[in-house]
């Protein structure tokens, strides 16, 4: 069964998975590699992994090339934990191990959905939903032209 490692520590410009791949060259063909890029930007993310068929040698390059140079960055190597199964919507991208070789607690992609609840009541309530400080001095002049309004008729 083929052992999956995390090389953290790469860095966050352009990094080809063909340079990773000649950093693990001396290991043999049978080593495949992966860099995580960022979807808008297209740079490397700061992570990548490796594949290695055996546990052995999977352990030969840990202790080989952790903490080799590539491009002036001292990488970071260990064993990937396992996917979790709430990562199957993303297979490409593990979530980096929790040794601290990467960020810490993964942020979701998704925007939170707003509640769509709208108050149609002019009074200042204190107790109701706050404006938007960018553009509560509008608002408060708004509801000063409403009330004078209203109390013209």
């Amino acid at each position: 069964m083929s052992v999956r490692l995390y090389v953290g520590n790469l860095p966050k410009e352009q990094v080809d998975r063909d340079e990773l791949q000649a950093v693990f060259a001396e290991a043999g063909k049978s080593v495949s590699t992966k860099v995580i890029k960022d979807r808008k930007t297209g740079k490397c993310r700061g992570f990548g992994f490796v594949t290695v068929p055996t546990d052995e040698l999977a352990n030969e390059i840990i202790e080989k090339y952790n903490g080799h140079l590539f491009k002036d960055a001292a990488l970071k190597i260990e064993k990937a934990q396992p996917k979790s199964k709430g990562s199957e919507q993303n297979p490409e991208e593990d979530s980096p191990p929790s040794g601290g070789g990467g960020t810490s607690g993964r942020r979701s992609n998704k925007k939170p959905k707003r509640s769509s609840s709208s108050s149609s009541s002019t009074s200042s309530d204190s107790g109701s939903i706050q404006p938007d400080p960018r553009w509560a001095d509008e608002l408060s002049k708004l509801k000063e032209l409403l009330s004078a309004q209203s109390s013209n008729s």
